[in-house]
């Protein structure tokens, strides 16, 4: 299975582009945008609130620890790119992925 658009293999894990809607009514994965993963939190974009939240959402979907899942770029804009570190695409949940594609 080819890994989604939206992730990419790199020698330190995978890289995860999204596009961020704080302030939602609740947390979810809506799905693709463009070549970026939709995700909506519920937190504002105010104080890293948005970013802390959306690092816990995405270790819970991933069943991974908060510390694999890091910021590499965006951290004040929309669009994100965050390192699951150590994890490939192959070795995400199918539930994840089938919300990629």
């Amino acid at each position: 299975m080819s890994a989604p658009r939206c992730f990419q293999s790199s020698d330190s894990g995978t890289l995860l582009r999204l596009r961020i809607q704080p302030r939602a009514s609740r947390d979810e994965i809506v799905g693709l945008h463009g070549e970026d993963l939709k995700v909506r939190i519920s937190a504002p974009p105010v104080d890293s609130a948005a970013n802390d939240s959306l690092i816990k959402y995405l270790s819970k979907q991933l069943d991974m620890p908060n510390s694999k899942v890091q910021h590499v770029k965006g951290q004040t804009s929309q669009n994100k790119t965050i390192l699951l570190t150590e994890t490939q695409p192959k070795d995400l949940p199918k539930a994840f992925l089938d919300k990629c594609v």
